[in-house]
């Protein structure tokens, strides 16, 4: 974790103590379990130790945080991470501005006369 690693997680499992086996897990930070960010985001590793007693089996899953530049992560974010973007600054109008094309303006037709019979 001082590694820089979002999460960790830890599962031994064999004859720890006795005859009987069991497994202890030791967990540390985020870890998502489901999806496809599991293929990108947690590296996994199992090991397999000979002992006097039997074989003991270590399982160890890393989670590796968000990088954009990809150097100690994944570039691609979490699908459930939230970027807030602030709002540019508007610089409002302070006298209204009117311009006026090239040329006269038109003058409106006169109606012409309807003859009546």
């Amino acid at each position: 974790m001082e590694s820089g690693a979002k999460g960790c997680e830890v599962v031994v499992s064999g004859k720890l103590r006795g005859q009987r086996a069991k497994s202890m897990k030791f967990v540390d930070g985020l870890m998502i379990h489901s999806g496809d960010p599991v293929n990108y985001y947690v590296d996994t590793a199992v090991r397999h130790v000979l002992l006097r007693q039997g074989v003991l089996g270590i399982k160890v899953k890393i989670m590796l945080p968000w990088d954009p530049s990809g150097k100690i992560g994944p570039k691609k974010p979490l699908p459930d991470h939230v970027s807030i973007v602030e709002p540019k600054e508007e610089i409002l109008p302070t006298t209204p501005i009117s311009e006026q094309k090239g040329g006269k303006p038109e003058q409106p037709a006169m109606p012409q006369p309807v003859p009546t019979a």
